[in-house]
Formats: C-alpha cells, sequence, structure tokens
C-alpha cells in the first residue's frame, strides 16, 4: 500500500514539474519575430538623385483650403455635420438627416436600423469613408428646420441625435 501511496505522489509530483516548464522555443520564435519587426521598421527607403545632366522641372504648388464643417442656412445657430456618405440600406438620402446611431460594426448598425424599422421610422444605414463609421439615419428632411424638430423629437429616445448635412 505504501508503495502505491508513495509511486502516485512521484508521479504528481512528476507531473506538476514537466506541466509548468514553457518552452524555450517559443520565447526564442516570439524574440526573433519582434527583432525582424524592428529591423524593418528601422530600415529607410534609398533615395536616388537625378543625374548631373538631367535639369529638374519646377512646377508651381498651388493649395486649395479643405473644410470639414461647411455651414448650410445656420440662421437658428443649430449644429450640423457635413459628411460623405453613402447610403447602404434604405432610400436615398435628402439634404438634410438626423443620425441616432453611429457604429463601426455593420451588423450593429443594421439591428438598430431594423429596430427604428420596427418603430414605423423610414430608416436608413449610410456609411461614412471619411470616419470608417455606419451612421444610422432615422429620417430625412428637405430642409433644415423639419430636420432639427424631428431631431429634438428623436433626441428624447436617443441622447446624442444630430444633424447631417450629406455632401
Amino acid at each position: 500500500m505504501n508503495k502505491y501511496m508513495f509511486l502516485g505522489a512521484g508521479l504528481c509530483v512528476a507531473m506538476v514539474l514537466t506541466s509548468c516548464g514553457s518552452s524555450e522555443s517559443a520565447y526564442k520564435k516570439a524574440y526573433l519575430k519582434a527583432q525582424q519587426r524592428t529591423e524593418a521598421q528601422q530600415t529607410t527607403p534609398t533615395v536616388t538623385t537625378p543625374a548631373a545632366t538631367e535639369t529638374p522641372t519646377v512646377t508651381p504648388v498651388t493649395t486649395t483650403p479643405v473644410t470639414e464643417t461647411r455651414i448650410i442656412d445656420n440662421t437658428d445657430a443649430t449644429p450640423i455635420r457635413t459628411e460623405r456618405v453613402e447610403v447602404q440600406m434604405g432610400s436615398a438620402l435628402k439634404a438634410y438627416s438626423v443620425v441616432v446611431g453611429s457604429f463601426q460594426l455593420r451588423g450593429n448598425a443594421e439591428g438598430e436600423v431594423q429596430r427604428l424599422i420596427n418603430k414605423g421610422y423610414d430608416a436608413r444605414l449610410v456609411y461614412s469613408a471619411d470616419n470608417n463609421m455606419y451612421r444610422v439615419v432615422a429620417a430625412s428632411f428637405d430642409n433644415k428646420p423639419e430636420a432639427a424638430a424631428s431631431r429634438d423629437q428623436l433626441a428624447q429616445q436617443y441622447h446624442g441625435a444630430w444633424l447631417l448635412y450629406a455632401k
């Protein structure tokens, strides 16, 4: 009986000692991979210079100012965001839209669109490539006052609802 207990205890100790050890090769592989990444980041591309006989052609640079926010008919000081969007699901957008949600995952956005449709809204899913976000539009209008009124109504249920002017 003592032999079996001693043998069982020995097997348990052996299993504990061998199972806790980590393989050195895994650490080595991770180290080599990290070293290759840092070497790739440290290398700089070679720059070739034109031959001495070539004359460089210089063209004037013209800059065009880029504005992200464009205010359209903002006499009532209602904030509006301007984005370039594509309709992914639903009917076409009108000039002013009420956005009630923004999602990075399309599936989450589609679920919110479906909830709005079930509540009776003409919801749409649009994609903003500028921000890499899916926007859930609850309603779309031709004029700003109607859109602002709808946004105020929807803001009771969807805190943070905002107006979008589609480019």
